[in-house]
């Protein structure tokens, strides 16, 4: 007789996992991995012995230092879905955003912020802020991005990385902290400027801030400390399950283009592909009055239908370091 175990396991290691045994081979006889399963439960995460962010000793000898990272801990470790979605975008966009931050000198730590704003994905917020440096436009025309209704910079990965490390260094020019940095990045500079004046901290561990920007540093930590090592907190994701970097040439363009699509067919792709790759493309055509000299990504030949054969491992990821 078939006896079908069902283990469900809500950590992120298994859910639904069915087994399969004989009556025969039952009782006492369960499998090594069905034992370790039927002793799991819902847990509450390993805290790390020390932390820090951008070389910032996080103070988690503080009781509510340590319940805050707990907390966004549990959100992140269970929300299976997101979490999953987001470490294996891991290693197709990271590579790309820890140049731009290393050629400008900003702690690769600020990868995660970017995590923690958009998931790695072009997303709007209901304040009308894009990308995946959830950019406002103001902010972002300050920055010197490009923003009209042909052209929106804050969708460029690359031009809004760049964007994003100006900020970053101007904040942590003014404060001189990495951390407050990120705090300005949520909740802007002249309200963090307010509330340092009025309690007479500078440092983001004393101060009392609004609750999303209270939260917003151990939102990042957690984010860190989960793509870093999603096995700890329950992520199994094989390296061939990871999504492969795009592959692409670019193609210099400083006169109008009157339809995407055309211009699509010609370099042997299609509209949906090249607006996948150049998300800051917002109409279908292009007036460029100005005849500025814009670089649009084409993918390579055979990418799309070869993307996953180059990595046939089965291992899992380690970390979001995957360049």
């Amino acid at each position: 007789m078939l006896t079908i175990s069902i283990l469900v396991f809500f950590g992120g290691e298994v859910q639904g996992q069915i087994f399969a045994s004989r009556r025969s081979d039952l009782p006492g006889k369960e499998s090594a991995v069905e034992q370790h399963y039927m002793q799991q439960s819902v847990r509450t995460p390993t805290l790390p012995s020390t932390l820090s962010f951008a070389g910032e000793k996080i103070p988690l000898e503080n009781f509510d230092t340590r319940e805050s990272l707990e907390r966004e801990l549990m959100v992140n470790m269970f929300w299976h879905s997101q979490t999953i979605f987001i470490i294996k975008h891991t290693s197709r966009f990271f590579p790309t955003i820890e140049a731009i931050l290393k050629k400008n000198k900003i702690p690769d730590d600020f990868k995660y912020l970017c995590v923690a704003e958009s998931g790695l994905q072009q997303v709007v917020s209901s304040a009308k802020a894009v990308g995946f440096w959830q950019l406002m436009p103001a902010t972002g025309k300050e920055l010197g991005l490009e923003i009209n209704d042909e052209v929106d910079e804050r969708y460029h990965i690359e031009k809004s990385t760049k964007a994003a490390c100006r900020y970053l260094q101007k904040s942590y020019d003014l404060f001189g902290s990495w951390t407050l940095a990120a705090a300005s990045y949520n909740m802007g500079a002249r309200g963090l400027t307010q509330q340092i004046e009025r309690q007479k901290s500078i440092s983001y561990h004393d101060l009392r801030l609004n609750d999303e920007t209270s939260r917003y540093l151990f939102r990042i930590l957690a984010l860190k400390l989960i793509i870093s090592d999603p096995q700890k907190y329950g992520f199994y994701i094989p390296l061939n399950e990871m999504y492969p970097p795009y592959r692409y040439k670019e193609v210099a363009v400083s006169t109008p283009v009157p339809s995407w699509a055309d211009f699509a067919i010609r370099h042997n792709t299609n509209y949906k592909i090249l607006k996948l790759l150049n998300t800051w493309l917002r109409d279908v055509s292009l007036a460029n009055r100005n005849n500025r000299t814009y670089y649009i990504k084409i993918p390579e030949a055979g990418f799309r239908e070869n993307a996953y054969n180059s990595n046939k491992s089965n291992s899992y990821t380690n970390g979001g370091n995957q360049n």
